[in-house]
């Protein structure tokens, strides 16, 4: 008979536990280094910290661990509570969980590692590399093929399963072939909506594995966790210590029970990974390091190229209202799913990816900014107690105290050239310093006479300026400043030409009077 584990027993023997956890010697010897660089302040991460413990109380969470990474650095981390209620045995940055989907987004780098290796298409139809869907019906005479790309951003029409195909990681290799050479019914023509297929996944591994001549597992594994140094990291749960395993758990009628297990199998590529928190900062912190865009050689086992492409959607998207951390704060935003990530352009947080893992015994969640360099993450050993919304509140904390600066850009030799072209008109009130650096539009869309007459207007107003601010790059050919001046601010905008050499097409001068 399946033991069952009431909360109120979980609490009275683990409390002791989870108050001393943080100065576990033991989780102090298996706790990843946390580097000194910028620290968070104590004031968030009190707040960040009482609202992940709020949730696992809430939800019924036995473990719960969640961390910060910034700049390739696991800047902060946090366990709290147990990785096996028989044993007491504290989560720690060593504990295994299954991450469920959050593996998606491996099964998509490997097919961005292949195509950079010339073996395949992303546009070719899918039944090239397997030949089992070439006897498919579909569902219209007009449907188009399943492509590789299709498959990646769920829009292959094939339908949403969720809670069939959680049970499913371990289908064996032959059973999945006979189930392709029936073929499966469609739930919308290919490359008309989007619809969240683990199936699809689970075909994107029997890619990896044909194309690559080895199981998709063996091939990420190969081919991208070692090499991170992602040692712990894989897809057979039975291959582990056992003793490091966070077991996984169920919350049912007031009491807990054990989740069975789940061994290797085809649908490993939708959601197989199990990881620990040393190994997963790795994989964050590799992700990230792909942005911006840079000269500079390759360290990575996939290029920066690819690791961005992971960003890339197909341009299905969902509107959502997202809540601030105010009561009443609200953010509505268009969520497209790209390559194992889903993508959003937040009100706070900028460029968003993120995705959460719902497994039986397990809940996860990861959110990265890529232009901040920022990611937080959290693992929990419960049926689908993912904590996205945590997860995403402890983003807006941190946005709330300004830790989410977007990366600057390097202003660029034309854009400095022009910028100070832009201080010497102004300070001369004349167009005569910008001779030979204005592009062909900027004299036709508004004459140098009516544009020295606005200046002096402009300059009658605001007073003297510095001009000498920086400049906000957000591109190699157009950027933002503010100058402080007498009156108040002047806030610009400066464009330059697509020729060579660049040259000023667009300068605009707002005043922002003093309050």
């Amino acid at each position: 008979m399946m033991k069952l584990h009431p909360l109120k027993s979980l609490l009275a023997g683990s409390v002791l536990a989870l108050a001393a956890l943080g100065a576990s010697a033991e989780e102090a010897a298996a706790a990843p280094d946390v580097a000194a660089p910028p620290a968070i302040p104590a004031d968030v991460t009190d707040r960040i910290d009482a609202r992940f413990l709020d949730y696992q109380t809430e939800q019924h969470v036995p473990g719960l661990v969640w961390g910060i990474v910034k700049d390739g650095e696991l800047v902060y981390f946090k366990t709290s509570g147990v990785a096996n209620l028989e044993t007491e045995a504290p989560v720690t940055a060593d504990s295994l969980f299954s991450i469920a989907s959050m593996s998606k987004a491996f099964t998509a780098l490997a097919i961005l590692k292949l195509r950079d290796e010339g073996k395949l298409y992303l546009d070719a139809p899918a039944e090239y590399y397997v030949p089992e869907l070439r006897g498919w019906t579909y569902p219209t005479m007009d449907s188009p093929r399943i492509r590789v790309r299709d498959l990646l951003a769920h829009v292959s029409g094939l339908v949403t399963d969720n809670p069939w195909g959680d049970r499913q990681q371990d289908m064996p290799e032959e059973v999945f072939t006979e189930v392709l050479k029936e073929g499966v019914p469609f739930s919308r023509a290919p490359q008309t909506a989007y619809e969240y297929s683990n199936f699809g996944y689970a075909l994107l591994g029997r890619i990896v594995t044909n194309i690559s001549g080895m199981p998709y597992e063996d091939y990420i594994r190969t081919e991208i966790m070692l090499p991170l140094g992602m040692t712990s990291t894989g897809y057979d749960v039975y291959a582990v210590d056992q003793d490091r395993r966070a077991l996984g758990y169920r919350w049912e009628e007031g009491a807990f029970s054990d989740e069975p297990s789940l061994g290797p199998g085809v649908f490993g590529a939708m959601g197989g990974v199990m990881t620990n928190a040393s190994d997963y900062e790795k994989w964050v912190a590799f992700l990230l390091d792909a942005w911006p865009p840079r000269d500079g050689e390759e360290t990575g086992p996939v290029k920066r190229a690819s690791v961005r492409e992971l960003s890339q959607g197909l341009n299905f998207p969902r509107v959502y209202t997202r809540d601030g951390l105010e009561e009443g704060e609200t953010c509505d935003v268009a969520v497209n799913y790209a390559m194992g990530f889903a993508v959003t352009a937040e009100c706070e947080l900028g460029t968003t990816m993120a995705h959460s893992g719902g497994y039986p015994g397990y809940g996860s969640n990861v959110l990265l900014m890529p232009d901040a360099g920022v990611g937080v993450f959290a693992f929990a050993n419960r049926t689908y107690a993912a904590p996205s919304r945590i997860v995403r509140e402890a983003a807006l904390e941190l946005a709330a105290v300004g830790e989410l600066p977007a990366r600057e850009w390097p202003v660029s030799a034309p854009l400095a050239d022009a910028y100070a072209v832009a201080g010497a008109v102004y300070e001369q009130g004349s167009f005569t310093p910008a001779e030979g650096k204005l592009a062909m539009n900027f004299t036709m869309d508004a004459t140098i006479p009516v544009r020295e007459r606005a200046l002096a207007d402009l300059k009658a107003e605001a007073g003297a300026c510095d001009t000498g601010a920086p400049f906000q790059a957000n591109g190699h050919l157009s950027g933002r400043f503010t100058w402080t001046c007498e009156a108040g601010k002047l806030e610009g905008w400066l464009l330059l030409s697509p020729n060579r050499p660049p040259l000023i097409q667009e300068l605009n001068l707002s005043f922002v009077p003093a309050p």
